[in-house]
């Protein structure tokens, strides 16, 4: 009687201390700053446009739901949520709604790369097949004689730089019809139960075109997240996780999303012309469960608290809340145009993601050089990029502004306001001093 007793008491004890931990870990999370927005040199309701633009795409069905987050001088002035995560249940659209950022995990997968580089495990010039060596024979498409491919050696190795600014000849296979395109869809990188299956598969593909004369949308920063793996010692997810993630405070971002957090993941859509309306897509059945391929160009569920606190470590140069990630000068590499003239000036790009002289490419980050000649409303050096289901966030040292928005819509109908647009333009208007 008095050995069940003891042991009454000790579950009790085991069940309180864990009740403790888990209150004292979520205590000491911090909140995130705010501040008024005329505080931070915003026009009194400037930012009330915001409101309206993004309302006006729920109410019309273009959308089904949105957060937007605003943030200068480090403070968070506008964090808001409209429509709904689910139109099947009505479920609200909420401030900590959990979404698949898809590409916007690349530059999260470029920041790990960049402190890796910071320890010396890899410069910009070496060749990638110094680190991965089943990359020591890749050949390269040369276009096509009496109907069949013809492959050619680089003219230089393709370049960890390179890598880093889908610029080293590898591709999708989704966006072109060439012979590499068909041999990708084929191969099927992507699909492979593991990154080292990944790596085995491209070894076998060739580039589409010779290291650093195009730019063509990429598995590169999927190659870089085995990279991470590999020069580490960690796996991918695990270095996510415990040098940056719990660093920043990102306590809902991951591969896969804990089966009590599910509830809180926003539905994908895409436009049905037939029905004229946006039609789910099923959430993946293994979304609780680690993948076999975590992908550093596409992998990661999140929310848009977490990722401004990496986009503000990000603007900080490196730090946020006293955690130091990675040095400014390292920083200053990412959001820093590495493509040349000849790239620049040759119809490259993808989306909104067009290259000239008034927009180029660092790694893992599309800069804003003109925003005037580019069309894009904000500060001069501001960088960015987007997600294939919505997501969007750009940085903008100039006026030091972080946006992050989220929505789950991989198409939408013809012809519809962007909401990307919206954004831009309502804080660029509203910005009324430095």
């Amino acid at each position: 009687m008095r050995a069940r007793r003891s042991f009454r008491l000790l579950l009790i004890a085991l069940v309180t201390s864990a009740s403790l931990h888990a209150q004292t870990r979520v205590a000491t999370l911090a909140p995130l700053p705010t501040a008024t927005p005329e505080s931070v040199g915003f026009a009194p309701g400037g930012l009330d446009k915001m409101d309206a633009g993004m309302q006006d795409l729920v109410d019309k069905k273009h959308l089904s739901g949105i957060v937007t987050l605003v943030a200068r001088h480090g403070k968070v002035v506008q964090h808001k949520a409209y429509g709904v995560q689910s139109l099947e249940t009505g479920a609200p659209m909420k401030l900590d709604t959990i979404a698949r950022i898809y590409s916007m995990t690349k530059p999260i997968t470029g920041v790990a790369m960049m402190m890796l580089y910071e320890e010396g495990k890899w410069q910009p010039s070496d060749p990638i097949a110094k680190h991965i060596p089943e990359f020591a024979n890749l050949k390269v498409y040369a276009g096509e004689k009496d109907g069949q491919p013809i492959f050619e050696a680089p003219a230089h190795p393709p370049t960890m730089g390179e890598l880093m600014s889908h610029s080293a000849g590898f591709t999708y296979g989704l966006f072109g019809n060439t012979p590499v395109d068909v041999m990708y869809r084929a191969n099927n990188p992507l699909e492979a139960p593991s990154l080292q299956e990944m790596i085995n598969r491209l070894s076998k593909l060739p580039l589409l075109y010779q290291p650093g004369t195009k730019w063509v949308y990429s598995v590169s920063v999927d190659i870089q997240g085995y990279l991470v793996e590999k020069l580490s010692g960690k796996t991918f997810p695990e270095f996510l996780r415990t040098r940056l993630f719990e660093p920043l405070g990102m306590v809902d971002t991951g591969f896969s999303v804990p089966a009590e957090k599910v509830s809180r993941v926003a539905s994908i859509y895409s436009w049905s012309r037939d029905k004229n309306a946006l039609a789910p897509e099923p959430i993946d059945p293994a979304i609780s469960k680690m993948p076999g391929l975590p992908s550093g160009g596409g992998g990661l569920y999140g929310t848009a608290a977490d990722y401004f606190r990496f986009a503000q470590m990000v603007l900080n140069g490196g730090e946020f809340n006293g955690k130091r990630i990675l040095k400014k000068a390292t920083v200053d590499m990412m959001h820093t145009n590495v493509l040349s003239e000849q790239v620049l000036n040759g119809g490259n790009g993808i989306g909104q993601a067009r290259f000239s002289p008034a927009q180029g490419f660092g790694y893992d980050f599309a800069v804003v050089l003109d925003p005037d000649a580019a069309k894009r409303q904000v500060g001069k050096g501001s960088f960015w990029w987007w997600g294939i289901a919505g997501t969007w966030f750009w940085i903008d040292p100039t006026n030091d502004v972080v946006f992050v928005g989220i929505i789950q819509r991989r198409s939408g109908p013809p012809g519809v306001a962007s909401h990307e647009d919206i954004s831009r333009r309502v804080i660029a208007e509203a910005i009324s001093k430095p």
